[in-house]
């Protein structure tokens, strides 16, 4: 009889670490990761170019399969350091997007202020265009001078104030909305 329970035991104890272990996999995949990011010089102006990974929780598919729009701010600054004072802020892009799903035409929306519209079929590829950024014009060549270095710095992140309001107290409450990058910061020299 002891043999027997400490078979079932062991089964337990290995089916709880396969549960956790998967847990932590699919926690480690979600989130939104920088891939790329950076400035390029054409016809006397530096143009961001950058690419981001977005991968929504369950918590964020199922509200977007429901009809909640989903905001997202991407945010880059160029600083230039001064050992004797505050950093000089030389340019800043700020962008909002929405991603947002049509149950209608069973097609996700991506759109915003700076960007064009895209309607795709699946959620991959409005992740894709979502966390794509191409050819946005930051400073001309003139603006920088060519002795300094500069620090670039680009984040994106969920816009929880822009969720409904009984969603915003479930987003303070607990932890299934949020979804901010890790901030990508680079020197760059022009």
């Amino acid at each position: 009889m002891m043999g027997f329970i400490m078979r079932c035991w062991k089964k337990i104890k290995l089916w709880w670490l396969a549960l956790i272990i998967s847990t932590g996999a699919l926690a480690a995949g979600e989130g939104i990761q920088i891939k790329s990011a950076e400035l390029r010089l054409q016809d006397d102006v530096y143009y961001l170019q950058a690419q981001m990974m977005v991968i929504p929780n369950p918590t964020l598919e199922d509200a977007l399969r429901k009809g909640v729009s989903l905001y997202f701010v991407t945010d880059f600054e160029l600083k230039r350091p001064r050992w004797y004072w505050l950093n000089e802020d030389v340019a800043h892009y700020t962008r909002v997007s929405r991603l947002s799903y049509n149950a209608l035409l069973r097609q996700y929306v991506v759109s915003g202020v700076n960007i064009h519209a895209r309607s795709v079929d699946k959620l991959d590829e409005a992740l894709l265009a979502l966390g794509e950024v191409s050819a946005v014009p930051i400073v001309t060549r003139n603006e920088l001078d060519t002795r300094e270095t500069y620090q670039a710095k680009l984040t994106m992140r969920l816009d929880t104030t822009q969720l409904p309001k009984p969603l915003q107290i479930n987003a303070l409450a607990s932890g299934k909305w949020d979804l901010e990058a890790t901030p990508m910061l680079w020197t760059f020299k022009p």
